[in-house]
């Protein structure tokens, strides 16, 4: 996530601010992204950084339908990271 968070103080800052927050869900932790604004997909990611779904977002705001289940399944919430500019 590190990677990740580099590359958006990169950037001019998103509006809304981008966050990560960490989830347990499935048994494992994983790391949600949100999406800087309007009709763009949120990002699941694994431990390692590898992309498992967009959860919500989207035309629909239903994402890629990959993990239908992660609203309701999700536990453990905790803000890992908000744009702080």
């Amino acid at each position: 996530m590190d990677d990740k968070i580099q590359a958006h103080l990169a950037k001019e800052k998103e509006n809304p601010p981008i966050r990560i927050v960490s989830y347990q869900y499935q048994g494992q932790t994983v790391y949600y992204e949100t999406a800087p604004c309007c009709d763009q997909f949120t990002t699941l990611y694994d431990e390692k950084g590898n992309v498992l779904c967009a959860p919500d977002g989207g035309i629909t705001g239903r994402g890629d339908g990959k993990c239908r289940d992660f609203e309701k399944n999700r536990t453990a919430e905790k803000l890992v990271w908000q744009d702080p500019r």
